[in-house]
């Protein structure tokens, strides 16, 4: 279709029975495992070369039918694919509808509750204990940042920490939700063990990111949400997917040795970033993700071979209410001034702009928003096999 993004269609279909998700869920991990040798763990890793650009509005409809087929109530189904589609449109395809396939197998025989609620468990004020109900990270960690939020118009700073969870995706999705409250958002998760720390070679450590967004004033928001690694196990993937190598000192080998091959990274071990900087951070991140709330803390959660233990995940979300300390607008105008002397900075050879944390992304999401979204053909290939799996109608995606 030229340079015109495609549309995708949705049909909607009523929820399936237990016994049919259950059979679902057995052919995607079938179909899943044909493609990945590990894929006890998460995701696809065939390559291509082929990109399609496709409309975020609607590919939101068919992620949310998808996961309604799945037994999730409508709402938390769109909350869901929202999220995955809200990565993709900053063109962090590691956590968007690459995702699919892998949340339908947690969803149908990942042992996941698609209906679960989260609760608040412990309420000492400015500090709550969530716990997810071992539904969707998406949907616990939505929850604890809103109920941040709200704690924090009243006590300044609020800090939620939540059990009972599941994978949640990327973290700038709720930081984003603290700052277009006027608020210093803050979100940190522990993940699956796929790190080796600085000088060892077993997978010890989640790379358990950080995301922290800060309101400016007319610039664009700062926006950070990085992992404790050169790269994340998911974006290793869309380097596999693409056919590239991995750029230096991302990962090792089974053996511990230095590798750009994204095959073997993905049977070898993630490095931590800054070398023994990146394993404290993580290991902080882990921390405060799991041992205020009781959940799982790395190897507790499970492995790559055998996949995540369902409902042992960790989060910790707080939000620090500006207007406690300083006239909003005053913060906002400071932050505009230290992004232009970002901005205004001098620069080395060949650099045309330098950037503040989110910018690009900000940048991508105006273009992606317009022109449809750039996916890659295979991440498109296996949202058919799904959707198809779920007889949930999809039109104009090759």
């Amino acid at each position: 279709m030229g340079d015109r993004h495609r549309g995708v269609r949705a049909g909607h279909k009523a929820l399936l029975p237990l016994r049919a998700r259950k059979a679902v869920g057995s052919r995607v991990h079938r179909w899943i495992s044909r493609q990945d040798p590990e894929a006890g763990g998460e995701g696809i890793t065939m390559t291509t070369q082929g990109e399609t650009r496709v409309s975020a509005d609607a590919l939101r409809a068919v992620v949310t039918d998808i996961f309604t087929r799945c037994e999730m109530n409508r709402p938390d189904a769109a909350l869901l694919a929202d999220s995955l589609v809200a990565a993709d449109l900053t063109a962090v395809h590691s956590h968007g509808i690459l995702r699919v396939s892998e949340y339908v197998k947690k969803l149908t025989t990942g042992g996941v509750n698609p209906r679960g609620r989260p609760f608040i468990a412990k309420d000492s004020g400015a500090c709550l204990v969530v716990d997810g109900d071992n539904t969707m990270g998406q949907i616990g960690a939505h929850f604890s940042m809103g109920e941040a939020i709200a704690r924090a118009r009243t006590t300044g700073i609020a800090a939620v920490a939540v059990r009972g969870s599941n994978h949640c995706g990327a973290m700038a999705y709720y930081v984003i939700k603290a700052m277009r409250a006027g608020m210093i958002g803050l979100a940190t998760t522990n993940a699956l063990p796929t790190m080796a720390p600085w000088g060892g070679a077993e997978r010890l450590l989640g790379i358990n990111p950080l995301g922290i967004a800060v309101p400016a004033g007319e610039e664009p928001p700062i926006v950070y949400d990085a992992a404790w690694s050169g790269g994340a196990h998911g974006k290793i993937r869309v380097y596999q997917q693409k056919g590239l190598p991995l750029p230096e000192g991302w990962a090792l080998d089974k053996d511990g040795a230095p590798t750009t091959d994204p095959a073997a990274a993905i049977t070898g071990l993630l490095m931590p970033i800054g070398g023994f900087k990146g394993t404290g951070m993580a290991m902080l991140m882990g921390i405060l993700s799991s041992m205020l709330s009781g959940a799982a803390y790395g190897t507790e959660l499970g492995s790559m071979e055998h996949g995540p233990a369902p409902g042992k995940d960790g989060h910790f979300f707080a939000a620090i209410h500006i207007a406690a300390f300083e006239e909003l607008d005053r913060f906002t105008a400071r932050v505009d001034g230290v992004i232009r002397q970002l901005h205004a900075a001098k620069r080395a050879p060949g650099v045309e702009h330098i950037y503040a944390p989110g910018e690009k992304e900000h940048i991508t999401r105006q273009a992606y928003e317009r022109d449809g979204i750039p996916l890659d053909n295979v991440t498109l290939d296996a949202l058919s096999h799904v959707a198809s799996a779920l007889d949930v109608s999809i039109a104009g995606v090759s």
